[in-house]
């Protein structure tokens, strides 16, 4: 494999990049890495000579400024030596096993083109593109134009067998025209949506590529050819009109709608939309217009019009809807997920009013209000057949890699009377948050998980966080967890001061003894030296070695090894039955959970008596409900049991024939 790196002063920027090219688990011996340098004037160019000498899979081509990266990456495609070529920008970085899973994916499947999922802390990503793994498809049946940036891996072949190349020279939308005449011709198309293998990190100096503001005359005069190639190489129809959409809704409508038309001066938006309007006229038929969200169709319609204040009407007013969730529970799963129900819908305006629906002869239209001075007297905008695109989604997303994962959910959408004929759409869901492993993905990594519900209607995307709206009895049930094997703490928590719903895996700040105050400490009954806590603790939860501390009337104290097991859903902590040196008399008892440096959580006060012996007698604890003691007591007896059974009929039932084996299993399980 070749990893081709076009570099121009990139100065400190470029150390993620190295730095995770040098910890990549695919042996030096099987990649290349080749930084082609555009003319650098700093100290780039030695450094990476100094680098291709400690390092022999580093390469570095030196050639003349030519002021953009497309050469570059012609040059690394030409001197590439690997089967695979991976584009990466020098202020981006790589996770550390990505290039082992991309070439394993491409290989198994004899892809041209491999996709992994990348993150982004400053620019948006096609999440629905990396929703679910999929080994082979291409532009028919994935949606492939959603992803039109280069840092992807190609078959070397493949694109010199289709001449296929980046324009030299400044331009813009080189990276587009480059994909979409990839996508057409490739055969197998696979994309890795399990594995975070791509991040893009936004620097400190406001220099990432795109970040200039664009020439319109230029931009659109790119986006011609961009589309060109799409009408060259596909038929009038239904595929032709949902790619050209695509860029219509985004390259075109996109650039004249909210945040940025309304930053614009008089002068730019008459540039912009000069630039714009013949493109629409040639490309975007009323096949491709039809096919709009309702807003966007509204925004398409003025286009049309010339309306460009209209344009900035609009614009304003989609800038002030908001996605608005409600989080109506909070519930532990014994497979250690966590359960959410959410209702969620668009709101606007300063005071969050509802976005409003009237109906007129069975159908539903955008309330007068909203519409006022962008139709025609007395026209409404119909929004009847776009209802069924309001959707509602859950996803999990860190926020400090900005790595996301969506989440199962399942959503319906209600239309819900306000007043007279005045209604709004609501979507009720619910969903399955995990911080553990779950098909395809394994335990994300520690650090602070925010919750978001991105809700869907009208051609618009709205992502709202959850928990500042939130059912009274949820906070209760928000208890800390112990979860997977080994067990970590996972946290949950709302943030200050917005409220909003986050997870704290592994202890990133959040201390688990803060959360568990007042949280009820309950004692096992019949002289047992264990008390339960009120950590939830999963199926597949393992136990966590912690520190108990025992303090006697006058300050002594002692402090000893404990575990906390998972035991019915909780924590159970047991106590050694005698503490040497502890003086007789009634000692305070605490447990240190967040390592021996952080405060620990007082739990009750026990009976020291001669000898160091420890009674619970009168700590005062509530005792555990009956019922959940002997429910505790047959599950560990089956646990000693099983354990006794795989110890000695374990050798014995290996040395049987595979379908006695089996029996014996089946047996086993019933038992």
């Amino acid at each position: 494999m070749s990893v081709v790196i076009p570099v121009y002063n990139p100065g400190k920027y470029i150390d993620p990049c190295v730095d995770s090219l040098l910890a990549q688990t695919l042996p030096a011996a099987e990649f290349e890495v080749l930084f082609v340098d555009d003319g650098s004037t700093d100290e780039s160019p030695d450094r990476l000579d100094k680098l291709a000498a400690e390092h022999p899979h580093f390469r570095v081509i030196h050639i003349p400024n030519s002021g953009w990266p497309g050469k570059p990456r012609n040059i690394g495609v030409s001197e590439a030596k690997g089967e695979y070529v991976q584009f990466v920008d020098q202020d981006d970085h790589l996770a550390s096993d990505a290039l082992r899973r991309l070439y394993e994916m491409g290989h198994r499947n004899g892809s041209d083109i491999v996709i992994g999922k990348v993150a982004s802390n400053f620019r948006g990503v096609p999440h629905g593109v990396f929703r679910v793994n999929r080994e082979k498809c291409d532009l028919s049946n994935a949606p492939l134009y959603d992803s039109l940036t280069p840092h992807k891996m190609f078959r070397t072949e493949f694109l010199r067998e289709n001449s296929i190349a980046y324009p030299e020279g400044k331009r813009r939308l080189e990276d587009q025209l480059y994909m979409m005449q990839a996508y057409f011709p490739a055969k197998v198309v696979s994309i890795l949506g399990n594995y975070t293998c791509y991040y893009y990190s936004k620097r400190d100096d406001g220099q990432n590529a795109g970040s200039a503001k664009i020439i319109p005359s230029g931009y659109y005069g790119n986006l011609r050819e961009v589309l060109q190639v799409v009408v060259d190489n596909t038929e009038p129809g239904e595929f032709r009109d949902r790619l050209l959409r695509r860029f219509y809704r985004v390259e075109m409508l996109g650039r004249l709608s909210e945040p940025g038309v309304l930053k614009f001066d008089p002068a730019y938006l008459d540039e912009m939309c000069e630039a714009i309007r013949p493109l629409a006229d040639d490309f975007m038929h009323d096949g491709v217009h039809d096919g709009l969200g309702s807003l966007t169709r509204l925004r398409s319609t003025l286009l049309r019009a010339d309306d460009r204040q209209g344009l900035v009407r609009l614009a304003r007013f989609a800038a002030s809807v908001k996605g608005a969730a409600r989080l109506e529970d909070f519930d532990w799963q014994p497979d250690g997920k966590t359960s959410l129900s959410v209702t969620g819908r668009l709101v606007h305006g300063d005071d969050q009013r509802p976005l409003r629906l009237v109906r007129r002869g069975g159908r539903y239209f955008l309330h007068p209000d909203i519409t006022e001075g962008l139709l025609p007297d007395g026209e409404l905008l119909d929004v009847t057949d776009d209802l069924d695109g309001f959707k509602g989604e859950l996803s999990l997303r860190n926020r400090e890699t900005a790595v996301e994962w969506p989440c199962p959910a399942e959503f319906t959408t209600k239309i819900e009377k306000l007043d007279g004929d005045t209604y709004e759409v609501v979507l009720h869901g619910s969903g399955q948050v995990s911080t553990e492993a779950v098909k395809g993905r394994g335990r994300v990594s520690r650090g602070f998980w925010d919750v978001w519900v991105p809700l869907r209607g009208l051609g618009l995307v709205r992502k709202a966080r959850l928990g500042a709206d939130r059912a009274p009895e949820v906070d209760a049930k928000c208890r800390p967890a112990l979860l997977g094997s080994p067990a970590r703490p996972v946290i949950p928590y709302f943030t200050d001061p917005h409220s909003n719903l986050t997870f704290d895996v592994a202890g990133r700040a959040k201390k688990m003894a803060v959360y568990l105050t007042d949280r009820p400490v309950l004692r096992m009954p019949g002289g047992r030296l264990e008390l339960r806590l009120d950590i939830f603790t999963g199926a597949k939860s393992g136990s966590r070695a912690v520190e108990v501390v025992f303090t006697a009337p006058d300050g002594t104290t002692r402090t000893v090894p404990g575990t906390l097991r998972p035991d019915h859903a909780r924590a159970h902590l047991a106590l050694p039955a005698r503490v040497p040196d502890l003086p007789a008399g009634t000692a305070r008892l605490s447990v240190l959970l967040d390592g021996a440096k952080s405060p620990g959580l007082p739990l009750c006060e026990v009976t020291v008596n001669g000898g160091g012996r420890i009674r619970l007698d009168h700590s005062g604890l509530a005792a555990v409900d009956p019922l959940l003691v002997r429910l505790v007591t047959v599950r560990r007896r089956r646990a000693v049991v099983r354990r006794v059974l795989r110890s000695a009929g374990g050798p014995i039932v290996r040395r049987l024939p595979s379908s006695a084996r089996k029996r014996v299993r089946r047996l086993a399980a019933r038992f």
